[in-house]
């Protein structure tokens, strides 16, 4: 029999997806920290019980995390969490459980997704109230909760203020607040503040905490923010996302909680951002469509630019209707890469 080798595989850097960096060398030493002896299964280890702790230092006393897979499974327990089964969901129509993740919210949560337009992926109370009616009626699903995104799938960023005013809202209405926090840490790069500001103190009920996105292997929590016991420990294994081996999980995401790599990587992914929005604001042929307030740059380019940038960089449309394209910068995002990025664009306009 001949042994064989893999050798690692060298792919061109992309601007698609912060999903598509690798792990940072930080989580994957305490992945293999954690990879000693025997401990017991399902939560019930010493890694789980110190993430505890560390979400508590995070989002205050009363929070408890759930490790679970993926961001989609973060997402569809928080809301299944907050509704009963007539209950609906008010969203922005260009939420990730909206748009991104295959009717899981529908099919898997059982619920009614209620989205609203908006001009920047943000909510404000106003735009809630255009689906936030009917209560009682029995011919309408019961909107009990609202769902949004920090930072959004826009890029966009809501400031404490602004969650707060939402969870006010809502709460009068009898509605409960969801934060979908995949991007979490970037939010808390661009605004300064301590995550529990525009979470727990800002009035969010539960939380989607984010990890693959900044530098996870795999994995993301829910953190129920509230006294009550919505169920979470039997909706875990009902949905399929309570893992037997949960101290891999937990491990890395005291890894990245912990002490600073949250902010650190989602820092630099930031400022990769910036970076390149300023050289484009130097591009005549390319109009910035939103505001750069975390890893993403969004822009317009003129008609068959994008796929000669392509050839050389991956990245998604986001609007193929008016060639608006998005950009996503990750924590191993180098200044090269934005350079070069940048000088391909420029060849594509010329």
């Amino acid at each position: 029999m001949t042994a064989t080798t893999t050798e690692p595989v060298t792919a061109a850097r992309g601007f698609a997806s912060d999903n598509y960096a690798g792990a940072h060398p930080e989580v994957l030493a305490a992945v293999t920290a954690a990879n000693s002896g025997h401990v017991t299964a399902y939560g019930e280890d010493p890694y789980t019980a110190r993430l505890q702790e560390v979400v508590r230092g995070h989002f205050g006393e009363r929070a408890t995390a759930f490790p679970v897979f993926n961001g989609t499974g973060a997402n569809v327990l928080s809301l299944q969490a907050l509704l009963p089964r007539w209950g609906a969901v008010v969203c922005a129509e260009t939420a990730h459980i909206n748009v991104d993740e295959n009717g899981a919210p529908e099919r898997v949560g059982g619920m009614k997704l209620l989205s609203v337009p908006t001009p920047d992926g943000k909510l404000t109370p106003e735009l809630i109230d255009r689906e936030a009616w009917g209560f009682g009626d029995e011919h309408r699903a019961q909107p009990l909760a609202v769902s949004i995104t920090q930072t959004t799938e826009l890029g966009t960023c809501y400031t404490p203020a602004e969650v707060r005013a939402i969870a006010d809202h809502v709460h009068t209405l009898g509605m409960r607040l969801h934060m979908d926090g995949a991007r979490l840490s970037n939010a808390g790069a661009h605004l300064g503040v301590p995550l529990r500001e525009f979470t727990t103190d800002a009035g969010v009920d539960v939380l989607s905490l984010g990890g693959t996105k900044n530098g996870m292997l795999l994995g993301e929590a829910v953190v129920w923010l509230g006294d009550d016991d919505p169920g979470l420990t039997y909706l875990r294994k009902m949905n399929m996302q309570l893992g037997s081996k949960m101290r891999f999980l937990s491990a890395q995401l005291i890894a990245l909680y912990e002490g600073d790599l949250w902010l650190r990587s989602a820092g630099h992914a930031n400022e990769m951002a910036q970076r390149l929005r300023a050289g484009l604001d130097g591009i005549d042929a390319v109009t910035v469509t939103q505001r750069t307030q975390s890893n993403g740059v969004f822009a317009v380019l003129p008609g068959g630019a994008a796929d000669r940038v392509r050839e050389s960089y991956r990245f998604y449309d986001w609007d193929p209707a008016t060639g608006e394209v998005r950009w996503m910068c990750s924590w191993d995002t180098t200044e090269e890469d934005i350079d070069g990025l940048l000088a391909a664009v420029k060849a594509a306009v010329a």
